[in-house]
This record gives structure tokens, C-alpha cells and sequence, in this order.
């Protein structure tokens, strides 16, 4: 059975989603099987990232949930969108999106579902595509799919801006994690702006927290020029970005 490795924020805005995607990507570089399911139903994102668009969606989590398909029925194969001929990838990549249409959204909202079904999908989609790694993006904040994604999880990821709010919202997130006795928990800096104060930053945020800081990621203009358009980690491979993920799946590996 491979890892499953869940992705969180205390606060929307922090890139998360932007780094799920660009880790799935780098371990189907490295030949893994990967899943990445986007469990931000009120505001999936992922999608964009690998160029998908809704048009040719058949099933989506929501489908699922539904009980409408069953979870492969709804997973999609995106090996293709990272293929290029300087980025050949020997690995897979599999994207699980959530519903882009108001209507699906609303609706599931509204009617809620049964998170239990959520942790059945996770088990069958590492299963059934013999997966070695899937990544879950969360939904900022707390809430009841978030704990059980965090429950069941190898590894715990948590991003985090170095900002007052990101901070006291995280240890928030770590007390619960604590709670749950999540096995690894790993913090990820994202959109820091003095590159001088990085080795500063991450001793004062692991002494805080008392969990290893596995990267910072600096505030980019090219990052954010890219604007969630593609995988900026694939298109840029020497960038301080995609140095700090190389190490993050150091230890996610």
C-alpha cells in the first residue's frame, strides 16, 4: 500500500494548492505512481494546473460522494499534460477533481455526505491504481474532512505564510494533529520575502512549533506570473521553488 500524504492551510491564499499539484508532478517525475484528489469542494483548484477543463469531465469527487460513480470512475490519467521532451516522466499521475460547476457545488453543500465514504475512496483509489503516493489538498481551515484526511495520513504537510495569522492558525492545526497522532508532520514556508532571513525564519518556526521546517519558498514574481496556468516546478526546475520541494519529498519519499 503506498503513503498517503495530506496537504493543508490553516487560511486559503497560501500556495497549497499550487504545491500539491507541483509535488504530484516531481514524483511522477521520478517514476511514482501518484494520485492527487482535490478535496476543496467549495473551491477546487487544482484542475488548473494541469490545463483540465471541465468540458471533458465525465464523474468528479462530488459524483462519488453522491454515490453517482465509483472513486476510479472519477479519476482522471494527466501524465500527458507533464510530458515534454526535456521532462520525460517514467512515473503516472492521476487528478481527482472536484466539481467547477456552481450548481454541483451548491448542491453538495447543501445536502451534505457521508465523510466516512471519503476515507472508503481514498483506500480504493491507492488500491485499484496501485498508487504509491496520493496526495490529498485539503480545505483551509477546520473542518470534518480535514481531521479525517489528517487521521489517516502517513504524513502531514502544512503550509504556512510568515505571517501572525498563518502562524496562530497553524498551531491550532498542530494541537489537532496531535490530538489525531498523525505520524509525521512537516511545515512548509511559502511566499517569504527576505531570502537573507530564510535560515533566521525556519530555526525561529521549528523552535516555535517544534516540527522540522522542510522548505521555504520565496515570495515570486514568476510564480505568480505563471498564475496557476501550469506547473511552474516542471517549467523551472532550477528556481528556489523547486529546490524546496526536491527536499520536501526527501523526506516524503
Amino acid at each position: 500500500m503506498g503513503k498517503l500524504i495530506a496537504i493543508h492551510s490553516f487560511r486559503g491564499g497560501t500556495g497549497k494548492s499550487n504545491i500539491s499539484g507541483n509535488l504530484a508532478a516531481l514524483l511522477a517525475c521520478k517514476g511514482y505512481r501518484v494520485g492527487v484528489i482535490d478535496t476543496d469542494i467549495q473551491s477546487p483548484g487544482v484542475h488548473a494546473l494541469f490545463s483540465f477543463s471541465s468540458e471533458t469531465v465525465k464523474n468528479t469527487l462530488n459524483d462519488y460522494l453522491l454515490k453517482k460513480c465509483s472513486i476510479e470512475e472519477a479519476a482522471y490519467d494527466v501524465t500527458g499534460s507533464i510530458q515534454s521532451a526535456d521532462q520525460p516522466v517514467s512515473g503516472c499521475l492521476y487528478l481527482i477533481p472536484s466539481s467547477m460547476k456552481t450548481g454541483e457545488i451548491t448542491r453538495i453543500l447543501q445536502d451534505g455526505y457521508d465523510v466516512g465514504r471519503l476515507n472508503i475512496g481514498f483506500q480504493q483509489l491507492m488500491q485499484k491504481l496501485s498508487l504509491d503516493y496520493l496526495l490529498v489538498d485539503t480545505h483551509p481551515g477546520v473542518n470534518e474532512e480535514t481531521l479525517l484526511a489528517a487521521a489517516i495520513s502517513d504524513a502531514l504537510l502544512l503550509i504556512l505564510r510568515p505571517d501572525r495569522q498563518d502562524y496562530q492558525g497553524t498551531a491550532i492545526m498542530l494541537e489537532l494533529a496531535k490530538q489525531l497522532e498523525v505520524p509525521k508532520i512537516f511545515l512548509v514556508i511559502n511566499k517569504a520575502v527576505n531570502q537573507k532571513d530564510f535560515a533566521a525564519m525556519t530555526q525561529r518556526v521549528e523552535s516555535s512549533f517544534g516540527h522540522p521546517v522542510l522548505g521555504v519558498i520565496p515570495l515570486s514574481d514568476e510564480i505568480a506570473a505563471l498564475g496557476s496556468t501550469g506547473l511552474f516546478c516542471l517549467r523551472a526546475p532550477n528556481h528556489p521553488m523547486a529546490h524546496a520541494l526536491e527536499k520536501v519529498l526527501k523526506e516524503l519519499q
